[in-house]
Protein backbone atom coordinates (compact mmCIF):
# COMPACT_ATOMS: atom_id res chain seq x y z
CA UNK A 1 0.00 0.00 0.00
CA UNK A 2 1.15 2.97 -0.61
CA UNK A 3 1.10 5.53 2.41
CA UNK A 4 1.72 8.10 0.87
CA UNK A 5 -1.93 8.53 -0.01
CA UNK A 6 -2.60 8.61 3.50
CA UNK A 7 -0.90 11.65 4.30
CA UNK A 8 -3.24 14.09 4.03
CA UNK A 9 -5.38 12.27 6.77
CA UNK A 10 -2.16 12.10 8.97
CA UNK A 11 -1.50 14.67 11.79
CA UNK A 12 1.52 15.61 13.00
CA UNK A 13 2.33 14.48 16.38
CA UNK A 14 2.21 17.71 17.82
CA UNK A 15 -1.43 18.07 16.79
CA UNK A 16 -2.43 14.17 18.34
CA UNK A 17 -0.95 15.23 21.26
CA UNK A 18 -2.91 18.65 21.00
CA UNK A 19 -6.13 17.20 20.80
CA UNK A 20 -5.59 14.27 23.22
CA UNK A 21 -4.98 16.40 26.18
CA UNK A 22 -8.03 18.84 25.24
CA UNK A 23 -10.16 15.44 25.09
CA UNK A 24 -8.17 14.73 28.47
CA UNK A 25 -8.93 18.10 29.95
CA UNK A 26 -13.12 18.15 29.29
CA UNK A 27 -12.63 14.20 30.34
CA UNK A 28 -11.38 15.64 33.81
CA UNK A 29 -13.74 18.80 33.83
CA UNK A 30 -16.60 16.79 33.25
CA UNK A 31 -15.61 14.01 36.10
CA UNK A 32 -14.69 17.12 38.32
CA UNK A 33 -18.23 18.88 38.15
CA UNK A 34 -21.03 17.66 40.45
CA UNK A 35 -25.15 17.75 39.48
CA UNK A 36 -28.17 19.04 41.64
CA UNK A 37 -31.52 16.67 41.37
CA UNK A 38 -34.38 18.88 42.67
CA UNK A 39 -37.96 17.41 43.19
CA UNK A 40 -40.65 19.84 43.31
CA UNK A 41 -44.51 18.17 44.86
CA UNK A 42 -47.16 19.66 46.17
CA UNK A 43 -47.81 18.79 50.28
CA UNK A 44 -49.92 15.98 48.81
CA UNK A 45 -47.27 14.71 46.94
CA UNK A 46 -48.40 15.76 43.22
CA UNK A 47 -45.77 16.65 40.92
CA UNK A 48 -44.89 20.60 40.25
CA UNK A 49 -44.31 21.00 36.37
CA UNK A 50 -42.72 24.25 35.02
CA UNK A 51 -41.22 25.78 38.83
CA UNK A 52 -37.69 27.48 38.23
CA UNK A 53 -35.13 25.52 40.82
CA UNK A 54 -32.49 28.22 41.37
CA UNK A 55 -28.43 27.24 42.52
CA UNK A 56 -26.92 30.41 43.89
CA UNK A 57 -23.39 30.05 45.21
CA UNK A 58 -23.32 30.60 48.70
CA UNK A 59 -19.48 32.47 47.25
CA UNK A 60 -20.76 35.19 44.90
CA UNK A 61 -17.09 35.47 43.37
CA UNK A 62 -18.02 32.54 41.57
CA UNK A 63 -20.38 33.94 39.04
CA UNK A 64 -17.84 35.74 37.83
CA UNK A 65 -17.68 35.14 33.96
CA UNK A 66 -21.28 34.28 33.47
CA UNK A 67 -22.27 35.62 30.31
CA UNK A 68 -26.38 36.49 29.49
CA UNK A 69 -27.46 34.68 26.70
CA UNK A 70 -30.16 35.35 23.42
CA UNK A 71 -33.92 33.28 24.01
CA UNK A 72 -37.14 32.97 22.42
CA UNK A 73 -40.28 33.13 24.02
CA UNK A 74 -42.70 31.90 20.99
CA UNK A 75 -46.46 32.56 20.46
CA UNK A 76 -47.83 29.55 19.12
CA UNK A 77 -52.08 29.12 18.88
CA UNK A 78 -52.36 32.45 20.67
CA UNK A 79 -49.95 31.04 23.59
CA UNK A 80 -47.00 31.97 25.06
CA UNK A 81 -44.95 29.00 24.47
CA UNK A 82 -43.23 28.28 27.02
CA UNK A 83 -45.62 29.20 29.83
CA UNK A 84 -42.73 30.03 32.18
CA UNK A 85 -38.99 30.95 30.61
CA UNK A 86 -36.34 30.96 33.13
CA UNK A 87 -33.44 32.88 31.79
CA UNK A 88 -29.83 34.56 33.27
CA UNK A 89 -30.38 38.35 34.21
CA UNK A 90 -28.64 40.57 31.25
CA UNK A 91 -29.92 38.09 28.40
CA UNK A 92 -31.71 39.07 25.56
CA UNK A 93 -35.37 36.98 24.44
CA UNK A 94 -36.97 37.57 21.07
CA UNK A 95 -40.49 37.16 21.05
CA UNK A 96 -41.93 35.63 17.44
CA UNK A 97 -44.96 35.51 16.65
CA UNK A 98 -45.94 31.83 14.57
CA UNK A 99 -49.67 32.84 14.67
CA UNK A 100 -51.46 34.07 11.18
CA UNK A 101 -52.92 37.13 13.48
CA UNK A 102 -50.40 39.96 15.12
CA UNK A 103 -50.30 40.18 18.93
CA UNK A 104 -49.29 42.95 20.93
CA UNK A 105 -46.80 41.98 23.58
CA UNK A 106 -46.15 44.11 26.68
CA UNK A 107 -45.30 43.59 30.42
CA UNK A 108 -45.93 46.32 33.61
CA UNK A 109 -43.89 44.24 35.89
CA UNK A 110 -41.28 45.88 37.89
CA UNK A 111 -38.15 43.53 36.71
CA UNK A 112 -38.65 44.86 33.38
CA UNK A 113 -42.08 47.29 31.64
CA UNK A 114 -42.00 46.72 27.60
CA UNK A 115 -44.29 46.83 24.92
CA UNK A 116 -43.20 45.15 21.62
CA UNK A 117 -46.52 46.79 19.21
CA UNK A 118 -49.26 45.01 17.36
CA UNK A 119 -47.01 42.77 14.52
CA UNK A 120 -46.65 39.60 12.89
CA UNK A 121 -43.34 38.03 12.34
CA UNK A 122 -40.38 38.66 13.98
CA UNK A 123 -40.25 42.21 16.34
CA UNK A 124 -37.26 44.04 15.02
CA UNK A 125 -35.62 44.40 18.31
CA UNK A 126 -35.27 41.77 21.24
CA UNK A 127 -35.92 42.85 24.65
CA UNK A 128 -33.42 42.85 27.49
CA UNK A 129 -34.12 42.00 30.62
CA UNK A 130 -31.73 43.25 32.76
CA UNK A 131 -33.09 42.86 36.26
CA UNK A 132 -33.55 40.23 38.38
CA UNK A 133 -37.34 39.41 39.21
CA UNK A 134 -40.40 37.81 37.93
CA UNK A 135 -41.58 39.41 34.57
CA UNK A 136 -45.32 38.53 33.71
CA UNK A 137 -46.46 38.49 29.75
CA UNK A 138 -49.81 39.88 28.31
CA UNK A 139 -50.83 40.34 25.19
CA UNK A 140 -53.24 43.34 25.02
CA UNK A 141 -55.26 42.06 21.74
CA UNK A 142 -55.59 38.33 23.58
CA UNK A 143 -56.80 38.76 27.04
CA UNK A 144 -56.03 34.95 27.93
CA UNK A 145 -52.56 35.13 26.69
CA UNK A 146 -50.28 34.82 29.82
CA UNK A 147 -46.71 33.98 30.20
CA UNK A 148 -43.64 34.22 33.00
CA UNK A 149 -40.34 35.14 32.17
CA UNK A 150 -38.39 34.36 35.29
CA UNK A 151 -34.61 36.40 35.62
CA UNK A 152 -32.18 34.60 37.66
CA UNK A 153 -28.97 36.71 39.07
CA UNK A 154 -27.64 32.90 38.67
CA UNK A 155 -26.71 31.11 35.82
CA UNK A 156 -27.44 27.94 37.23
CA UNK A 157 -30.75 27.08 36.88
CA UNK A 158 -33.48 24.66 35.55
CA UNK A 159 -37.60 24.00 35.20
CA UNK A 160 -39.19 21.21 36.33
CA UNK A 161 -40.41 18.45 34.08
CA UNK A 162 -44.17 16.80 33.66
CA UNK A 163 -42.48 14.33 36.76
CA UNK A 164 -41.37 17.72 38.73
CA UNK A 165 -37.96 16.89 38.60
CA UNK A 166 -35.53 19.20 37.25
CA UNK A 167 -31.14 18.37 37.15
CA UNK A 168 -28.65 21.09 36.93
CA UNK A 169 -25.07 20.31 35.95
CA UNK A 170 -22.78 22.45 38.76
CA UNK A 171 -19.55 23.40 39.84
CA UNK A 172 -18.51 21.49 42.74
CA UNK A 173 -19.05 24.25 45.97
CA UNK A 174 -21.53 25.58 48.19
CA UNK A 175 -25.01 26.42 46.95
CA UNK A 176 -28.24 28.06 48.40
CA UNK A 177 -30.74 26.65 45.95
CA UNK A 178 -34.31 28.25 45.83
CA UNK A 179 -37.59 27.47 43.62
CA UNK A 180 -40.74 29.71 42.48
CA UNK A 181 -43.65 28.73 40.45
CA UNK A 182 -46.48 31.61 39.46
CA UNK A 183 -48.85 29.71 41.92
CA UNK A 184 -46.39 29.24 44.73
CA UNK A 185 -48.41 31.09 48.36
CA UNK A 186 -45.07 31.72 50.11
CA UNK A 187 -42.42 33.95 49.27
CA UNK A 188 -39.54 32.77 47.17
CA UNK A 189 -36.98 33.13 49.93
CA UNK A 190 -38.92 31.34 52.30
CA UNK A 191 -38.14 28.14 49.96
CA UNK A 192 -34.17 28.75 50.19
CA UNK A 193 -32.11 25.54 51.51
CA UNK A 194 -28.45 24.90 51.36
CA UNK A 195 -26.74 22.32 49.44
CA UNK A 196 -23.57 21.23 49.12
CA UNK A 197 -22.15 19.38 45.21
CA UNK A 198 -19.48 17.62 45.59
CA UNK A 199 -17.17 17.22 42.60
CA UNK A 200 -18.51 14.47 40.82
CA UNK A 201 -21.45 13.68 42.88
CA UNK A 202 -25.14 14.65 42.35
CA UNK A 203 -26.93 16.20 45.81
CA UNK A 204 -30.98 15.68 46.03
CA UNK A 205 -32.92 18.85 47.36
CA UNK A 206 -36.99 17.94 47.52
CA UNK A 207 -39.59 21.07 47.85
CA UNK A 208 -43.08 20.98 48.81
CA UNK A 209 -44.91 23.57 47.86
CA UNK A 210 -48.47 25.25 48.64
CA UNK A 211 -49.78 26.60 45.50
CA UNK A 212 -52.85 28.71 44.17
CA UNK A 213 -55.47 27.35 42.12
CA UNK A 214 -54.68 28.62 38.96
CA UNK A 215 -56.85 31.88 37.60
CA UNK A 216 -56.92 32.69 33.81
CA UNK A 217 -59.00 34.58 31.52
CA UNK A 218 -60.94 31.85 29.54
CA UNK A 219 -59.90 32.54 25.52
CA UNK A 220 -62.63 33.74 23.22
CA UNK A 221 -65.29 31.57 21.20
CA UNK A 222 -63.65 30.55 17.85
CA UNK A 223 -60.33 31.90 19.20
CA UNK A 224 -58.09 29.72 17.59
CA UNK A 225 -56.25 30.03 14.43
CA UNK A 226 -58.62 30.73 12.40
CA UNK A 227 -59.82 33.75 14.14
CA UNK A 228 -58.52 37.38 12.66
CA UNK A 229 -57.91 39.22 16.28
Amino acid sequence: MDLSLLKPFLLPRVARWTILLLLGGAALAAAQSGALEAVVVTPDGHPVADAVVVAMPADAAALAGARPRNEIVDQVDKEFVPHVKPVFVGSTVTFPNKDNVRHHVYSFSPAKRFELPLYSGVPAQPVVFDKPGVVVLGCNIHDWMVGYIYVSESPWFAKTNADGRATLALPPRAYVVRVWHPELVAEEASTRKPVDVAPGATAHVRFSLELKPEVRVRRAPGGGHGSHY
